[in-house]
Parts: C-alpha cells; sequence; structure tokens
C-alpha cells in the first residue's frame, strides 16, 4: 500500500500538477482581457491581487505553513512585491489594453532573459553562451514582432509589457542579492500584500474608489478566477510542491505557461497571430527556454 508520499522529485502527482498550474497561469491572461472590458485597470488588478493574497494566506494557514518573516527581511519583501507584484500587475493590465493578448504575454514571457542580464550585473553570474544566445534571440524575437508596428512609432504595448517584464525580473533577482532567507511560500504571500497596498493606493489615487457594479456575469467570472485561481490558488500549488519537481519538470511547467496563454487567446479571444507574431513567439520561447532549462544551466557553468 502506498503511503501517499512522493516517489522521487517528479511524481505523478507532481507532474500533473505542473499542468494545470500552466492552465491556470496561462488562462490568468484570457480572464483579464475579458474583464478589463468592462473595469478599469487598477481596480480589477486591486480587486484580483487582494482576493488571491487572501486565498493565499487562507491556504497556507489551513495546511499549516509557517508565514513568519523575519524583521530584517521584511523591507525587502517589500521592495520585491513592489516590483514582482504592483509594478508587474498594472503594467501587463495596461499592455493588454494596448495591444493584442497573445502579443503581450509573448513579450513578457521575455523576463527570464532580463533575469539573466540582471544576474550578471547584481549577482556577478557568467552570461554564458547559451545565454548570449537566449539573448540574442529574444532580441531578435521582439524585433520581428514589432518590425511590422513601427509605422507609427513604437507600440505602447511594447513598452509597458518590456518594463512589466524587466520589473518582474528584477523583482526575483533582488530577493537572490538580499540573500533572503524567507520561505518561498511566505515570500509570495507577503509580496502579494504589499503588492495589493501599492495596487489599491493607485486605484484610489488615479480611478477613485472602486466600483464594481453593475457589471456582467462573465466579468465577476473573471474576476473571481483571477483572484482565487490564478493568483491564489495557483500560487500555494506552486510553492508547496516546487520542492518535489526537478528542474527541468519546473522548468517545462513554467514554459507551458505562455503556451497556453497564446494558445487559449487564439481560441477564446478570437485573436489572429500574423507569421510576424508566430516566429518572434518561436524566437522568444526559444529564448526562455535557453535560460530556463537545466541543461543551458549546467553547460553554462562548464564553460565557466
Amino acid at each position: 500500500m502506498s503511503d501517499g508520499s512522493p516517489r522521487g522529485p517528479d511524481s505523478g502527482t507532481a507532474r500533473l500538477s505542473v499542468v494545470l498550474l500552466a492552465f491556470c497561469w496561462g488562462l490568468v491572461w484570457i480572464a483579464t482581457a475579458v474583464a478589463l472590458r468592462e473595469v478599469e485597470p487598477w481596480t480589477l488588478r486591486m480587486v484580483g491581487v487582494g482576493g488571491g493574497a487572501a486565498t493565499l494566506f487562507l491556504a497556507a494557514r489551513v495546511a499549516g505553513f509557517d508565514l513568519y518573516v523575519p524583521p530584517r527581511d521584511r523591507i525587502h519583501v517589500l521592495i520585491a512585491g513592489f516590483f514582482n507584484v504592483g509594478t508587474f500587475h498594472i503594467l501587463s493590465a495596461f499592455a493588454q489594453l494596448n495591444g493584442a493578448t497573445s502579443r503581450t504575454i509573448i513579450v513578457i514571457y521575455t523576463m527570464p532573459i532580463w533575469a539573466a542580464v540582471l544576474s550578471m550585473l547584481l549577482l556577478h553570474d557568467k552570461l554564458g553562451r547559451l545565454r548570449l544566445i537566449a539573448l540574442t534571440l529574444g532580441v531578435a524575437g521582439i524585433g520581428i514582432l514589432i518590425w511590422p508596428l513601427l509605422a507609427h512609432g513604437i507600440p505602447v504595448f511594447i513598452v509597458y509589457s518590456l518594463t512589466a517584464a524587466i520589473g518582474w525580473a528584477f523583482g526575483t533577482v533582488y530577493m537572490k542579492w538580499r540573500r533572503s532567507s524567507v520561505p518561498a511560500l511566505a515570500n509570495a504571500a507577503w509580496q502579494l500584500l504589499f503588492g495589493f497596498f501599492f495596487l489599491l493606493a493607485g486605484a484610489l489615487a488615479f480611478e477613485g474608489l472602486p466600483r464594481l457594479w453593475p457589471i456582467s456575469t462573465n466579468a465577476v467570472i473573471a474576476i473571481v478566477y483571477l483572484g482565487v485561481i490564478g493568483v491564489g490558488l495557483a500560487h500555494f500549488l506552486w510553492w508547496s510542491i516546487i520542492g518535489r519537481l526537478s528542474p527541468l519538470t519546473a522548468s517545462i511547467g513554467v514554459l507551458l505557461v505562455p503556451v497556453v496563454g497564446v494558445t487559449a487567446s487564439i481560441v477564446i479571444l478570437g485573436e489572429r497571430p500574423t507569421g510576424a507574431d508566430i516566429v518572434g513567439f518561436v524566437l522568444i520561447f526559444a529564448a526562455a527556454a535557453c535560460v530556463l532549462l537545466p541543461a543551458g544551466d549546467a553547460a553554462d557553468k562548464a564553460a565557466a
């Protein structure tokens, strides 16, 4: 009789959870696109992140996870939350308002490339051959993606998307630079809470008191999905199972998210990517794979 414990780092349950999480996070982009048709961006992000933070804290408490953050780490978790949660969520929302969801996803998932560059600058990591290839592929992918759109200048959604990706990368690298000892789940929960307060301040400053009624049933479902599933439960599941995953499985799980998001934007939102979009996506996906997959990381370390 099985005792229910994982059989090694890649138990069947953990692998299945990674696939489910890819769909949870990939469909966040679709829910955001639906909700933004009726809800202002600051309000949407404030409600979504707030609901996600509450869900994550509740799930963590019920499961018995320790969410204590030592006083010396609190300012650093706050700073990381500003970038990883606050600026990322609001900038990605404005990117979707100003461009196709599929294109926004493609550009934002250049994040691993910028994280590699920032790791070189802040952590003195070597870029290595594969990471240089990744940087080249990523820049080429962005160039091909936006080239047909440059007739009227640089598209606004590109600026928002790239800034969101770089801010996300900075928040991630910052916590490594500070050598934080905060447990991963506690780190995620408190970053969400601090990010919520930033988004609340922005909503009050730029949009006034939040107005969430009347809105359609579809918008309500999208908002609930964003907060409870896309932010709260998805983060809880990810940080609960990450220790049971091999680096390869975890990396593939991350890479599946933009694939799910782009595919869903085509099927559900009816977007039709151009040839340039497809080539750009392939190049950026390949660039992210070069950075994320452990084979590339091992090759870079061997070359260092």
